[in-house]
C-alpha cells in the first residue's frame, strides 16, 4: 500500500526546531529535553530526579514559551492539601451560592516539584487527575487543558521528611529521566550566559493546535511486530529472569514491571521515532527508551540493597541479553494485517 512519508519528515523539522529554540536558553540536558517531547507525543508524564540547580524548572518552562502553552509550578511540602492543587468551592455570603475556584492544576505544564515531600493525599489527587485528565470538584468536573504535561520532580538526595511514591504510583508515570551533572564545557557556558545580565527572549516555535496534531500522528507511527515483539520480551525478561537466562539477577528483583512498561515502551518508540523524522519505530527506539520506562517500576529486593546492586545493573544486564532483533528496511511497515499497522490497512 502506498505511504506518504512527507507529514513524519515535516513533523521531524518542526520537532528539531522546537529542542534548537529551547536549546537556545538551556544548555545541554539533551536527554531531558527529548524525553519531555516524547511525554508530550504519547500524552503521558515525567518524573525527574536530579539533585537541584539542574535547570528542571527553567527547562519546562522554556518548552511551555516556545509552544505557546501555561505553565505552573508548585512546590510540594508536608503541609500541601488537595485544594491547594485541585482547587475548591468557596462560599459567597452576598450572592448566598458557592463559587468554584480551580487550582494551578490547570495548565498545559505542570512541575510538580519534589513531589515526594507531599503527604499521600496530594500524590493521589495529583495522580488521579493525571490518569483521568480531570478534576471534580462538588458536583462540577472539570476537564484539564490539552496537552496536558506532569513533571514531577525528586530529589535523591534528601529523604527526611518525604513520603516516597507507592510503587503504584510510581507505574502512572510514562518515563522516568535521570538528569546528571552538565559536563565542563557546558558548565562553563551556563556561568557565562547567566552572568552576562541578558536574557533571551524565548520565541513561539509550535502552537498548541500543532502540538496535538503532531500526537495524533505519532499514533500513525507504524511499529513492526518485531519491534513489539522485542519490547515485550524485554519487559517480560524483568519478571522471569531464570528463564531470561539472567538466574544471577533473580535474588535482587522482587518485583518486574508491569505491563504498563511495555505500552511505555511501545507508545514512547512511536513518538521518539515521530522526534527522529520517522514514520516508524526501530528497535533501537525501543532500547533508548527502556532504562527510562523501567527504572521506576523495578521493585528490588533487600539483598540488592545490601550488596549495591542498582537498577541500572539490572537493566543493562536484560539489554545485553536480547540482542535488537532485524527488521527488513526495505519494507519498513511489514505486514499491513498486523494490528499495530497503518491505520486503515
Amino acid at each position: 500500500m502506498a505511504w506518504d512519508e512527507e507529514p513524519f519528515l515535516e513533523a521531524g523539522e518542526k520537532l528539531r526546531a522546537l529542542l534548537k529554540e529551547v536549546k537556545r536558553v538551556i544548555v545541554g540536558q539533551d536527554q531531558l529535553l527529548e524525553r519531555m517531547l516524547v511525554a508530550l507525543l504519547a500524552r503521558g508524564h515525567l518524573l525527574i530526579e536530579g539533585v537541584p540547580g539542574l535547570a528542571k524548572t527553567l527547562a519546562v518552562k522554556t518548552l511551555a514559551q516556545a509552544v505557546g502553552g501555561s505553565f505552573k509550578r508548585i512546590q510540594f511540602t508536608p503541609d500541601l492539601v488537595p485544594a491547594d492543587l485541585l482547587g475548591t468551592r468557596i462560599y459567597n455570603p452576598k450572592e448566598g451560592e458557592f463559587r468554584t475556584e480551580l487550582g494551578p492544576i490547570f495548565a498545559h505544564l505542570l512541575l510538580a516539584d519534589e513531589i515526594n515531600r507531599a503527604p499521600a493525599k496530594v500524590q493521589s489527587a495529583l495522580l488521579e487527575a493525571m490518569q483521568e485528565r480531570q478534576v471534580t470538584l462538588g458536583k462540577e468536573t472539570y476537564p484539564l487543558p490539552k496537552p496536558f504535561l506532569v513533571l514531577a520532580t525528586q530529589n535523591p538526595i534528601e529523604s527526611e521528611g518525604t513520603y516516597p511514591l507507592p510503587e503504584a504510583q510510581l507505574d502512572r508515570f510514562l518515563l522516568k529521566v535521570v538528569v546528571d551533572y552538565p559536563a565542563f564545557h557546558e558548565e562553563l557556558e551556563i556561568v557565562r550566559r547567566m552572568t552576562t545580565g541578558e536574557e533571551i527572549a524565548v520565541e513561539r516555535v509550535l502552537s498548541l493546535e500543532d502540538l496535538l496534531a503532531l500526537a495524533r500522528l505519532a499514533d500513525r507511527v507504524y511499529v513492526h511486530p518485531k519491534v513489539a515483539e522485542h519490547a515485550v520480551a524485554l519487559v517480560q525478561a524483568t519478571r522471569n529472569l531464570v528463564e531470561a537466562g539472567l538466574k544471577d539477577l533473580k535474588p535482587f528483583v522482587a518485583y518486574g514491571a508491569s505491563p504498563r512498561a511495555s505500552l511505555a515502551l511501545v507508545q514512547g518508540a512511536k513518538a521518539l521515532a515521530l522526534v527522529r523524522g520517522r514514520a516508524h519505530a526501530l528497535p533501537e527506539d525501543v532500547r533508548d527508551l527502556f532504562p527510562d520506562a523501567l527504572r521506576h517500576r523495578l521493585v528490588l529486593s533487600y539483598q540488592a540493597l545490601a550488596e549495591g546492586v542498582g537498577v541500572e545493573a539490572v537493566l543493562k544486564a536484560v539489554l545485553e541479553r536480547f540482542p535488537p532483533p532485524f527488521v527488513p528496511l526495505h519494507d519498513p511497515y511489514g505486514d499491513a494485517r498486523s494490528p499495530l499497522g497503518p491505520p486503515g490497512a
